[in-house]
């Protein structure tokens, strides 16, 4: 079997996660569920960051012990992570052993091949980036991202010779330009690299929150350093030699597109300097956005990710954010346009359709369908299911799941033009009325299974009223395909996504 291995980004946590944050996990759940489906043997892992500056500060202001501070937060988020259905296979904290033996490890390796040197930096710094600042970054003397001024800070530290890669880097994205998606990612970074490269200070001085320097005890890895390792670490790299050989590398990097340049530029320097094997894929989502503002809780346009499943569920929110942004670029969340994409895509559309399909099986043929002749439906399916495939492969979740709504809209007009009911009321009709009953249930069957990474409760429910799968768990190559020659046994439910009254639930803004 092959093997996939997928990672997101790992979240401070100074604050619980908003909505924007919640996007790129579902967006990679979506993936593995796709990958799992696909037949790979899928490796999904998500984190904590915790070693942040703004962390300590959070930590103080609650009068808890930084690691106590961070064990409640973990709970926080991986309740925040259930709450949505995401489905890592391991959760690391970049406090725990593990990781720490694995970034002292890869700073060893890269000092032993002579990739760090001990030097003086002086220059500003935004502490809540955790990141060190050129004149250039700056907007009016301010951090972009967070519009405070950052810090001048001078001190000893260690750096790595991040400047010697300049050339390996731009050769990379020439030779294997999929190793950073999409496209406009990969400009902007060709960019920054054709401008030179800096070196990076990898240490910063104190020996209180983070990991120490192997080779300097009145040292601290830098925060940024330590957080890319646990990518690495998380595969037993520094603690299991053999696990990490069989998992690493990396086969896809998701994270959002302020920090592509830490993870296509900088993390896989690290790595070359180290002698170990860079990621296959990095891919910098986009932003959502809060009625067309940054969303950020010092801003106050921060989406409580908890608030929007409340609101319908967590598969209508999981399937909004796959449908209504092109994945990559920057997206919208609104409640009236979250409300109308629950109208359209599920009262109107899928959850309709199952229950016209199988209120008339019940009705008309107490709710076993057989096959009969074959329609358009299964050319139409078998069409879906391809570019389906082709969508997710490219990360094109968004076309993948319009793919699967491209079958509910044809089963839609094929009943229109069926009739159903009509055909039901003729008495020589009834191989008419057996073929469009189970084309139309086979081919939203093949719909469901197709939209089960970004549904997966809804689905399951779906599948349960419209005759299932073959079997447990839902697999592309059995289940995706429209098949004849059986009985589909269905039943009939509440409706499992009810209109809303008067086309809004409240009016929200």
């Amino acid at each position: 079997m092959p093997r996939f291995y997928l990672t997101t980004a790992i979240d401070y946590v100074n604050s619980p996660p908003h909505l924007g944050t919640a996007y790129e996990k579902i967006t990679a759940d979506v993936i593995a569920r796709f990958k799992r489906g696909a037949g790979y043997e899928t490796r999904f892992l998500m984190g904590n960051d915790e070693h942040s500056l703004n962390v300590r500060r959070q930590a103080e202001r609650q009068e808890l012990d930084p690691l106590d501070y961070c064990a409640k937060m973990e709970d926080v988020f991986r309740g925040v992570w259930a709450k949505l259905d995401v489905s890592f296979d391991d959760f690391i904290r970049t406090t725990e052993e593990r990781h720490r033996l694995g970034v002292q490890k890869l700073l060893e390796a890269i000092r032993a091949r002579g990739g760090i040197y001990e030097g003086t930096y002086e220059g500003w710094y935004c502490v809540s980036c955790e990141a060190f600042k050129q004149e250039k970054d700056l907007e009016d003397d301010l951090c972009p991202l967070h519009k405070a001024r950052p810090d001048w800070i001078s001190e000893k530290n260690y750096f790595f010779r991040l400047s010697d890669y300049r050339d390996r880097l731009l050769e990379l994205y020439r030779e294997q330009p999929s190793f950073i998606e999409p496209e406009t990612r990969r400009n902007e970074l060709t960019n920054v690299l054709e401008a030179g490269l800096l070196d990076l200070s990898v240490s910063r001085p104190g020996s209180g929150w983070g990991i120490p320097v192997p080779f300097d005890e009145e040292s601290v890895v830098y925060v940024w350093f330590d957080a890319l390792m646990n990518y690495l670490s998380a595969t037993g790299y520094g603690t299991d030699e053999e696990g990490w050989n069989e998992r690493w590398p990396a086969d896809l990097h998701i994270v959002g597109k302020d920090i592509t340049r830490f993870h296509a530029v900088i993390w896989p320097a690290m790595l070359m300097a180290a002698g170990v094997a860079i990621p296959r894929q990095v891919f910098g989502h986009g932003f959502v956005n809060f009625q067309g503002e940054k969303m950020s809780k010092s801003l106050g346009t921060a989406v409580d990710p908890l608030e929007a499943a409340d609101h319908f569920g967590a598969d209508p929110l999981r399937l909004f954010l796959v449908r209504e942004i092109q994945y990559g670029q920057d997206g919208d969340f609104s409640w009236d346009r979250f409300e109308a994409r629950y109208d359209s895509d599920l009262a109107n559309a899928l959850g309709n359709l199952v229950s016209r399909i199988t209120s008339m099986a019940g009705r008309y043929r107490e709710g076993r369908l057989a096959a009969s002749a074959r329609s358009s439906l299964p050319e139409i399916s078998t069409q879906a299911v391809t570019d389906y495939r082709t969508a997710m492969e490219e990360l094109r979740l968004h076309d993948g799941a319009a793919a699967a709504f491209r079958i509910v809209g044809a089963v839609n007009e094929f009943l229109t033009e069926r009739a159903p009911w009509k055909l039901a009321k003729d008495p020589d009709a009834g191989g008419a009325l057996d073929e469009a009953l189970y084309e139309a249930a086979e081919a939203t069957r093949i719909a469901t299974v197709l939209l089960h990474p970004v549904m997966p409760q809804s689905t399951l429910r779906i599948l349960e009223r419209l005759g299932g799968t073959n079997g447990d768990p839902i697999r592309l190559d059995d289940d995706a395909v429209f098949q004849g020659g059986r009985t589909l046994s269905t039943r009939t439910g509440e409706p499992l996504w009810p209109r809303l009254s008067g086309g809004r639930s409240g009016g929200r803004s």
